[in-house]
């Protein structure tokens, strides 16, 4: 047996079987490139699922944590620390909001948004105790938590979890109409990607986020846009909520505002929002710790300069253009996505989304399938253009097998 076949069969003999990882086992990575144990190189066009926006092993980051490893890495919330008062307001200063109300993952922000936004009707509101209610959208990501597979559409997240959660209502994803339809005197958010990630790369149709804006407002209801994968230069934008020009009244944020070196996820609203929080009634051992704060703050500082932003709407211009032009060609059926974001719908007589991914990597690139033949691709914002052309070159050559 083979390195990498040794380190697979232990995995799985040893490790729980939630994931069905591609056979590939990475030892090292710079920049947009993974190394295996035995020393095979491969373009990583997946980034974690947006977590390594800014690349493995960026230098500014791994610096940052460094230098903090060497000074504190934990209090607790029990103490404050000399790094927390420069994240929370820094950050919020970056969203043009007022509080931040720090975690760790995704999951944890979209149930501490749940939570936020149930007290926020209760003492803001006025919503019977026990009645609020949260509009969702059919196809949705937001974790795996039990309260948020309790929403999901997706069978194999819902499946033997049950009980599941009330105070829910699904609504298909871009129809305004049954949007407007669900609300009620008792709704107290409508919680939203405005980019669905794992159904596939979904864009909205255009005026939905602003439609989805209007109608909060008439209806005194919260705005929550998960922007945990969207977020923070991914799309070409700072958050996908700008392309409408919309400003929600909640951002969630994860995944990449830890820079791919630890886990940090973060709730950012108003202090009429976050304020309903009082001590004792929600925390997290980890939340806003100073090594993810060191991290974060180094990742805002980034993300000022508008550089990653940038190179996300210029080579996502080009991924866009050279993806389409693969469409119809016989092997493409859509394309979708922003960015450096794409979703591809493969033709199933092509094969599986799992058995593209599994050629793909035979060839040196790194995505991951979702819903049967789609694949997805969001390489780092670092890449560079020769390296996507590269990838891209590999994709256009499976697809012709």
């Amino acid at each position: 047996m083979s390195t990498t076949q040794d380190a697979i069969a232990a995995a799985e003999a040893h490790g729980a079987h939630n994931y069905h990882p591609l056979p590939v086992v990475v030892a090292t990575a710079r920049g947009a490139w993974m190394t295996d144990v035995e020393g095979r190189r491969y373009l990583d066009m997946l980034a974690g699922y947006s977590a390594l926006n800014f690349g493995h092993g960026n230098r500014r980051l791994i610096d940052a944590a460094k230098a903090q490893l060497e000074r504190v890495t934990l209090t607790s919330r029990a103490f404050h620390h000399d790094r927390f008062a420069d994240f929370c307001t820094q950050l919020a200063e970056f969203c043009g909001m007022e509080m931040v109300l720090p975690m760790n993952t995704g999951a944890e922000a979209v149930e501490t948004a749940v939570k936020t936004a149930r007290k926020w009707g209760y003492r803001v509101k006025g919503v019977p105790d026990g009645t609020a209610k949260i509009v969702v959208a059919a196809g949705n990501f937001h974790g795996r938590t039990t309260t948020v597979v309790s929403f999901s559409t997706d069978p194999e997240a819902r499946a033997d979890h049950g009980p599941y959660t009330p105070g829910f209502e699904i609504v298909p994803y871009g129809d305004l109409t049954a949007l407007g339809a669900a609300l009620s005197d008792n709704t107290v958010a409508v919680l939203l990607e405005p980019i669905q990630g794992e159904a596939g790369v979904l864009v909205p149709p255009p005026g939905y986020l602003q439609g989805v804006r209007r109608l909060t407002r008439e209806r005194d209801v919260l705005f929550i846009a998960d922007e945990i994968q969207s977020g923070l230069g991914r799309t070409g934008r700072t958050f996908a909520c700008e392309h409408e020009g919309v400003v929600p009244d909640v951002y969630l944020l994860g995944k990449a505002l830890g820079g791919g070196v630890v886990p940090v996820s973060a709730v950012v609203s108003s202090a009429a929002v976050l304020g309903v929080h009082r001590p004792g009634e929600h925390g997290s051992t980890f939340g806003g710790n100073p090594l993810a704060c060191a991290v974060a703050l180094e990742v805002l500082a980034m993300l000022r300069t508008g550089e990653y932003q940038q190179r996300a709407a210029e080579l996502g211009d080009h991924l866009h253009r050279e993806l389409g032009l693969m469409v119809g060609a016989g092997a493409v059926r859509e394309v979708r996505g922003r960015g450096l974001w794409a979703g591809v719908d493969v033709d199933p007589v092509r094969g599986t989304g799992r058995a593209i991914t599994e050629r793909l990597m035979e060839r040196g690139v790194l995505v991951k399938d979702t819903h049967g033949s789609t694949i997805r691709l969001a390489p780092p914002l670092v890449i560079g253009k020769e390296d996507l052309d590269w990838g891209l070159e590999r994709l256009r050559e499976v697809l012709a097998d």
